[in-house]
């Protein structure tokens, strides 16, 4: 998963300080943007909050044992992204037009997505097998996406309205991911539950709740949303030239090119270890994201109308982590902020695996039928788990950002544009280490909670990585 992924990115504001001037941004920079909002809500309604813990508590009808079979084919996917990703990422500059390819990745993307509606309960649809298959084949594909879409970024929007049309995406990537969670709210979890004059008395178009309907039509929402909002990007985003070199001399070309991206590092030691501590934290704070939903399915037992209030609650608030990471940059220099970043990211993994139905943080048990008041999360464990996912959300957003002004500080300004290529390349390298440690620690342990501790693991690695890395200090104005 990228750093565009859900409602927890955010643009980190000292990495653009100072680009660009106020010309406003094209159609096409606009266009590139409309995509990214089209693209996220994906993830949130497939990935974390609505359809995977769906599959995992119903289809496979234990909250456990789902969360092993998601993280084995979520590690499946990760192999292949990694063997695969950095050589088109590599290799882009040389395959000349990219819409083309582009273009069948959507088109390949969207009947995957919209199939996802026919993974019923009763096993008269896709079988779980089925379903895991294809988010396999989506999740591929969403990072093939991630890098030709990324690839036509300054041709979209030049290079003074980069920083505004990756803005821009960053925010309508919230603005539909929120909209998309309210709206399967209002018009499916809610209707039946309370008595609210501006909500239908019943889920709309007819759909069966007891056939689980009301959490299947996430995946034809999430498929037109990111047909519709891929159309202007095809209408009005300048495509790169023509090359002459054949796509397959393009595409074994690009082994040749990572490398001699890698080499590079070659003389800045710091950065070196800075990319390599990164490549375990984030792929943490991915899998954190990734695995909090179907978490709280299992162990808080909530269903699709409390785990979608709990995505609109967090994808909103999460945007403070702007402001957090901006904050922290300023008063500790961005080393000490990541490292504060994940410290809490990790005391809320460790607050999390205390949590349930009737117990706070290991030691204070609760009796679930004494409620502080009526409705959604009316207990005083919801209330605290929800507080600790606020705290996560807020502390990965920011983290994401602090990573990118860290970068800047550990490198020469004119190597920037190769040390982040290589930065987003290592974003690739471990993506499957989150899923394989969550697959593993669930089957040793038996629990969610043992898969769930596991990811801990990877942001332990990250921070103590991080005590090797010189610089990266506050910036004295």
């Amino acid at each position: 998963m990228s750093e565009t992924h859900g409602a927890s990115a955010i643009l980190d504001p000292p990495a653009i300080a100072g680009v660009g001037g106020d010309a406003p941004l094209s159609k096409g920079g606009a266009a590139w943007a409309v995509f990214e909002g089209a693209r996220n809500p994906y993830v949130v309604l497939i990935t974390i909050y609505v359809f995977m813990p769906y599959v995992s508590s119903t289809m496979v009808g234990d909250p456990v044992r789902g969360q092993q079979i998601i993280s084995s084919w979520s590690q499946y996917a990760g192999w292949i992204v990694m063997a695969t990703a950095p050589f088109l990422g590599a290799s882009i500059d040389k395959l000349g037009r990219r819409k083309g390819w582009l273009a069948l990745v959507v088109m390949t993307m969207v009947p995957a997505i919209f199939a996802l509606w026919w993974g019923r309960p009763d096993g008269s649809g896709l079988s779980v097998t089925a379903v895991m298959a294809l988010s396999l084949l989506i999740g591929v594909l969403f990072s093939y996406s991630e890098v030709l879409h990324n690839s036509l970024l300054v041709r979209a929007a030049g290079l003074e309205g980069a920083h505004k049309a990756s803005g821009l995406a960053l925010a309508l990537g919230n603005l539909g991911s929120v909209s998309a969670l309210i709206f399967c709210a209002w018009a499916f979890a809610l209707p039946g539950h309370v008595d609210w004059g501006f909500v239908p008395a019943k889920p709309l178009f007819g759909l069966d709740v007891v056939m689980h309907e009301h959490e299947r039509i996430v995946a034809p929402i999430a498929a037109v949303m990111f047909a519709l909002g891929a159309i202007p990007l095809f209408l009005f985003t300048p495509d790169a030239p023509r090359s002459d070199i054949p796509a397959l001399k393009a595409f074994s070309s690009g082994a040749s090119e990572l490398w001699r991206m890698i080499k590079a590092m070659g003389g800045y030691r710091e950065a070196a270890i800075y990319l390599a501590s990164r490549m375990f934290y984030y792929d943490g704070m991915t899998a954190l994201l990734i695995y909090f939903g179907i978490y709280s399915a299992g162990v808080m037992k909530w269903g699709a109308l409390e785990l979608l209030m709990l995505g609109i609650i967090l994808s909103v608030l999460a945007v403070l982590g702007g402001f957090v990471g901006r904050w922290l940059d300023a008063g500790f220099g961005p080393k000490r902020a990541v490292q504060i970043e994940i410290g809490m990211s990790l005391i809320g993994i460790v607050a999390l695996l205390g949590m349930a139905p009737d117990r706070i943080l290991y030691l204070w048990t609760f009796d679930p039928s004494v409620r502080l008041w009526e409705g959604m999360f009316g207990t005083w464990p919801q209330v605290v788990y929800i507080l600790i996912g606020f705290s996560n959300a807020i502390f990965v957003t920011a983290q994401y950002a602090s990573s990118r002004t860290l970068l800047t500080r550990l490198t020469p300004p004119e190597q920037t544009g190769t040390f982040f290529g290589v930065y987003a390349l290592s974003g690739t390298a471990t993506v499957w280490l989150g899923s394989f440690l969550v697959n593993l620690g669930t089957q040793v342990f038996k629990t969610q909670q043992g898969g769930f501790a596991a990811i801990a693991l990877l942001l332990l690695v990250g921070f103590v990585g991080l005590l090797f890395v010189k610089g990266g200090d506050r910036r004295v104005v």
